[in-house]
């Protein structure tokens, strides 16, 4: 059977130097790096010299970099200690935020009784800026935390337009980059955010490491109690082959970021106009489609298929070597429509099944020809 992997906006494949360089990693410096030991030293110096790599890639200082078990726990960090320890309260977010900054928000509502505020969005996803602007006339201490980009439909924020109006207002600014990091620059001197999430295994690095980005002197504390690792604002002992391989795919991705970005929006478009010749109708969701508001990596279609034809979709795609997603991949499972979605799309769209298609360099056009193929015929 054939196998085709559409879901790149879910995980991505590990690039072959990065895997070498974790097992070099595992193989040659295994100590703790809180030991005073040569063991110890050689690991502490792996981890800062990739905490200067990666800072450098954004143009922030090492400092700033604090590495954590992946994106969630990163929004986890900025969004409880702004509550717990910088008397923030208020967050004004989106209801398509991925549910690691949504759900975190709503404990925190309940847990500290903060006012949260949901900006206005088009009929697209897009953030209304005016009405943005309206919400941040505040008396009360604020954070902003929006995505860059949104890992279903694909928007990409204007992130520079968000910070410099929260810097107006005086306001703090946080944005999970998870599906941004590694596949666009980002400058974080000119875009003056206060802090950052971004997660390797999106990039062709590994699983079960990130980062989140601090601005200096932010005043935040712990979310994780121990050892003094990471500034003391991490505790635990730090996966060192993880980071060393988070650093080197990101590495990889910068280097290679113009080629590899035209590749990628290659085989993005060439889905889209199969998709239009093939198939009757289809619909692309949010900003899929657009090549400027929307990013390169991913398409969110929804198809001209029968709810009872629809509910066997995802089974058959399956059943057909094709990976995808009808939501982010932290909603496998569920039979609940997707919650950005449904925030935009009418009633009789939300019966249709919509899935989404992500895409990497290790894809091809003959994968894209295959998959329409298999829609093709689901859909006659």
């Amino acid at each position: 059977m054939k196998q085709v992997y559409f879901d790149n906006a879910a995980t991505t494949l590990i690039r072959d130097e990065v895997i070498k360089g974790m097992v070099e990693v595992m193989n040659g410096n295994y100590g703790n790096p809180s030991s005073s030991h040569s063991f110890g030293r050689s690991s502490k110096v792996l981890i800062e010299k990739s905490r200067k790599a990666i800072a450098s890639h954004f143009n922030v200082s090492a400092s700033e970099i604090i590495f954590t078990s992946g994106g969630t726990e990163a929004d986890n960090l900025v969004l409880k200690s702004a509550v717990k320890d910088l008397g923030v309260r208020r967050i004004i977010t989106s209801k398509i935020e991925h549910h690691a900054v949504l759900h975190t928000v709503q404990q925190l509502e309940v847990d500290y009784k903060i006012n949260v505020s949901y900006v206005s969005l088009d009929k697209n996803g897009n953030v209304d800026f005016e009405h943005l602007e309206n919400l941040l006339k505040t008396d009360d201490k604020t954070l902003v935390s929006l995505m860059h980009i949104n890992n279903e439909i694909g928007n990409i924020l204007d992130l520079r337009r968000t910070a410099k109006l929260c810097k107006e207002n005086n306001v703090l600014f946080h944005t999970d980059a998870v599906q941004s990091v590694g596949h666009y620059n980002l400058d974080l001197q000119d875009i003056p955010v206060d802090f950052l999430a971004a997660s390797a295994h999106k990039f062709h690095g590994p699983k079960g490491v990130g980062f989140a980005f601090i601005r200096k002197n932010s005043g935040l504390k712990p979310m994780i109690y121990g050892g003094e690792q990471e500034r003391g604002l991490r505790a635990g002992t730090e996966s060192v082959h993880n980071i060393v391989g988070m650093e080197l795919a990101l590495k990889a991705a910068y280097q290679n970021l113009e080629k590899e970005h035209q590749v990628v929006f290659g085989l993005k478009q060439y889905f889209i106009d199969k998709m239009k010749s093939e198939i009757p109708n289809p619909t692309f969701n949010g900003e899929s489609e657009n090549t400027e508001n929307g990013t390169y990596t991913l398409v969110n279609v929804c198809l001209p298929v029968p709810p009872k034809k629809s509910a066997m979709l995802l089974f058959q795609l399956d059943l057909k070597g094709i990976a995808c997603s009808k939501g982010s991949a932290c909603q496998s499972g569920s039979s609940r429509n997707s919650h950005v979605l449904s925030e935009i799309l009418n009633e009789d769209d939300l019966q249709k099944p919509s899935i989404r298609f992500s895409f990497s360099i290790y894809n091809t056009k003959a994968e894209v020809d295959y998959v329409v193929g298999v829609l093709k015929e689901f859909s006659t």
